[in-house]
């Protein structure tokens, strides 16, 4: 299949935003490199009489309307301190592609997915100053459509770009009642930013993000059956009822450390990094809709030597690693706690030094 790009274009927010304040940055954001993380959703076509600039129309307009109260994603960062210049929009770009979108979801193939999309996933940005988020939308000959989208992580954790497509899609619905109203100051409140951020961080979590190795993405499907039977698996006396995403961790985590067994021959130390959405676990609770990167990553380690590689005592360390993070300890690292935070990231460092192998799970 090809994809040809037709045009590129800014979106801007429908409603004027040049007089509004920069948009602070929270320290979690500005330890965050700038990397986009992508989404790719399908739309078969339904309608016949439909035609594709309807649909540009369409999204066009209800993005503006959507980006008024996200109005923080269609800045730029200044200085890794805040966001500004509002009216600089979204990229939004209109692509065709040669085929049928059902001939492609019946045979994906993963290496034409990174075409769909209108920034370059998963890999550090150079330039700081890129877009906060971005859009492509591939017409398929068949009159169904690709929609792409890119996240700048510097203020764009997984609830954040959710919140900004539930609203998107609400205004495109014409349910504009439904539509989300962010809260765009938890972030910076709980973790205040930092105007002399010590560069050895920013550098360390750069390391620790990216790899010149190269990549392949693949495709693993576990029905609910197959979830079902890796959560039962992975009960023990101590934890008699793993939720889905335990077993499923678990059960990735060892299929990915016996993979290396066999290349290097022997079973090596592990970490497993899982993303955690703090929003929930602080005291007071923040709005389940505060933007920013309000996410702590919970760490388990394996060591051979200590801890036998079955289900069960991998879905231990996992519970282990995520139930360390909860109010008492968010507390330590919010308000002025970057002392905290640091010393954190010490400790990876530390670990980091060890060369264990490091799977992360988001």
């Amino acid at each position: 299949m090809e994809v040809a790009v037709i045009s590129v274009e800014s979106i801007k927010p429908s409603s004027p935003v040049h007089h509004l304040k920069p948009f602070k940055l929270c320290l979690l954001d500005q330890l965050t490199p700038t990397s986009y993380s992508p989404l790719i959703l399908f739309y078969p076509t339904n309608d016949a009489h439909l035609k594709s600039t309807q649909i540009l129309t369409q999204l066009k307009w209800t993005l503006s309307k959507t980006l008024t109260p996200f109005y923080p994603l269609s800045g730029r960062v200044k200085d890794n301190f805040v966001i500004h210049n509002y009216e600089e929009g979204v990229p939004f770009i209109e692509a065709r592609v040669k085929g049928h979108l059902s001939d492609f979801l019946q045979h994906p193939q993963m290496e034409l997915l990174n075409q769909f999309l209108p920034c370059q996933p998963f890999c550090q940005q150079p330039n700081p100053t890129v877009a906060q988020a971005a859009v492509q939308v591939n017409m398929f000959d068949c009159g169904g459509f690709a929609l792409g989208m890119c996240f700048s992580h510097k203020i764009n954790d997984g609830i954040t770009g959710s919140s900004f497509i539930k609203s998107w899609a609400a205004n495109a619905r014409g349910s504009a009642n439904e539509a989300i109203r962010p809260n765009l100051s938890d972030a910076s409140s709980l973790f205040p930013p930092q105007e002399s951020l010590p560069s050895h961080y920013t550098s360390l979590m750069e390391s620790l993000w990216f790899s010149k190795r190269r990549f392949r993405t693949r495709r693993f499907v576990f029905d609910a059956n197959a979830v079902a039977t890796l959560t039962a698996k992975g009960r023990s006396k101590l934890i008699q009822s793993p939720t889905r995403v335990e077993g499923l961790c678990a059960f990735i985590w060892r299929s990915c450390m016996n993979a290396c067994r066999s290349i290097s021959g022997s079973t090596r130390p592990s970490v497993m990094s899982q993303a955690v959405n703090i929003r929930r676990l602080t005291k007071p609770r923040l709005s389940r809709y505060s933007i920013g990167n309000l996410v702590w990553s919970a760490i388990a380690s394996y060591n051979p030597d200590e801890t036998e590689m079955r289900m069960q005592e991998l879905v231990a360390l996992v519970r282990e690693g995520v139930g360390r993070i909860n109010s008492e300890y968010l507390k330590k690292l919010s308000g002025e706690g970057s002392t905290a935070i640091y010393e954190h990231l010490n400790r990876l460092a530390e670990m980091a030094s060890e060369n264990p192998d490091v799977f992360s799970f988001f």
